[in-house]
C-alpha cells in the first residue's frame, strides 16, 4: 500500500510541476495502454522501450496503469467480443497463419480474443485519451493549482524556512 501511495504522491508531483504537458500527457497515454491490454505481449514491451528511449513521464504512465489495470478487468468482455470479431474475419485468415508462422509475432498473444480486442481498442482510443490527458493537464494547472496557491494554508507553507530550502534543494538536485 506504502508503495502505490508513493507513485500516487508522485504523479501529484509531477502534475504540480513545471514537466511539460506532452510528456505528460504521452506517460498518461502509455499508462492507459499498458493497463488495458494483457502485460505479458510483445506489444507491452514496445511500449516500455518507448517510455525508456523517449522522454515520456514513466511515473506518470505506471500510476495510470495501475488504476486502468482494474477496469481493464471490467471490460474483458468487451475485449473479447470485438477481439472475437476480429479474429473471425474471413478474409484475414491468411494474414493471420502468416503472422503466426513468423519468428516473434506469436509473442504478441494476437490469436487470444482478448489481447486482440483490448488491442484493437485501445490503440484506436490512445489519441482521444492523449488529447483528454494533455486539455486536462492544461485545465488542472489554471484551475485548481492556481487556486491552491492562492490559500493562506499555502501561503504560510511557502513562508516558512524548511520550503525554503526544500525548494533551494529541489533546484539543484534537478539542475
Amino acid at each position: 500500500m506504502g508503495l502505490i501511495l508513493k507513485q500516487l504522491f508522485a504523479f501529484i508531483k509531477l502534475l504540480n510541476s513545471d514537466t511539460g504537458n506532452i510528456s505528460l500527457a504521452a506517460g498518461m497515454t502509455c499508462g492507459f495502454i499498458l493497463g488495458m491490454t494483457p502485460t505479458l505481449s510483445l506489444h507491452s514491451l514496445l511500449i516500455f522501450l518507448i517510455l525508456f528511449f523517449f522522454r515520456i513521464q514513466i511515473g506518470a504512465a505506471l500510476v495510470i496503469a495501475f488504476f486502468f489495470k482494474f477496469i481493464a478487468f471490467l471490460l474483458d468482455p468487451a475485449f473479447h467480443s470485438v477481439g472475437s470479431k476480429v479474429l473471425e474475419i474471413e478474409s484475414l485468415q491468411s494474414f493471420y497463419t502468416t503472422l503466426y508462422n513468423m519468428p516473434l509475432i506469436p509473442f504478441t498473444r494476437f490469436n487470444n480474443s482478448i489481447v486482440m480486442g483490448s488491442f484493437v481498442i485501445t490503440f484506436a482510443l490512445a489519441p482521444i485519451v492523449f488529447l483528454l490527458s494533455q486539455y486536462f493537464i492544461v485545465k488542472y494547472r489554471q484551475v485548481v493549482l492556481a487556486r491552491f496557491k492562492q490559500t493562506k494554508v499555502w501561503k504560510a507553507v511557502e513562508a516558512t524556512k524548511f520550503y525554503q530550502w526544500y525548494y533551494k534543494y529541489d533546484q539543484y538536485k534537478w539542475n
